[in-house]
């Protein structure tokens, strides 16, 4: 069984964060120049997933109940790490989204796979602002596990560092 959470999300600071809504804290730290490399910044309870644009991006959250099989030939970039979700809620917000008001998903407590998803990142305009990318964040229940990154886009990180 699948369930599907579609978001528009203000990516703010080129970035959109999976936080356990009992974790406090921010990827400050965690945005090192490799993490920057593979848009994907972890700390204790939260996932930074990185954008190519500093805008409203579509994102879609889906909760499975294994491992993905799917194919990656569609997006441009994917990324696995784990993340603890011990509050069992998730919130899915833009960097400088107000917490308490973002959106919830409610999961049961424990310890989660992420696979995410960067798809159509060469659709930036020129101005950085326009563009056809979009996110997919799959989670599975799963012990932890190192973050990998199985498919990279060299476009998408060198555009954005560049807007540094």
């Amino acid at each position: 069984m699948t369930r599907t959470f579609e978001y528009k999300l203000f990516a703010d600071f080129h970035q959109f964060y999976l936080q356990d809504e009992g974790v406090e804290g921010n990827l400050g730290d965690s945005w090192t120049p490799d993490a920057v490399v593979r848009d994907l910044a972890v700390a204790p309870g939260t996932i930074g997933i990185g954008t190519v644009r500093n805008a409203t991006v579509p994102v879609v959250v889906e909760i499975t109940d294994g491992k993905p099989d799917d194919d990656m030939n569609g997006w441009d970039q994917v990324a696995e790490c784990s993340i603890e979700v011990a509050s069992g809620r998730l919130v899915v917000a833009g960097c400088t989204d107000y917490f308490p008001d973002a959106a919830r998903i409610n999961v049961p407590p424990g310890s989660y796979r992420a696979r995410i998803y960067s798809g159509n990142l060469n659709s930036l305009s020129d101005d950085g602002l326009n563009g056809d990318d979009h996110y997919r964040v799959v989670l599975w229940s799963a012990a932890p596990g190192p973050l990998l990154v199985l498919k990279t886009y060299s476009g998408s990180s060198a555009r954005r560092a560049s807007e540094s």
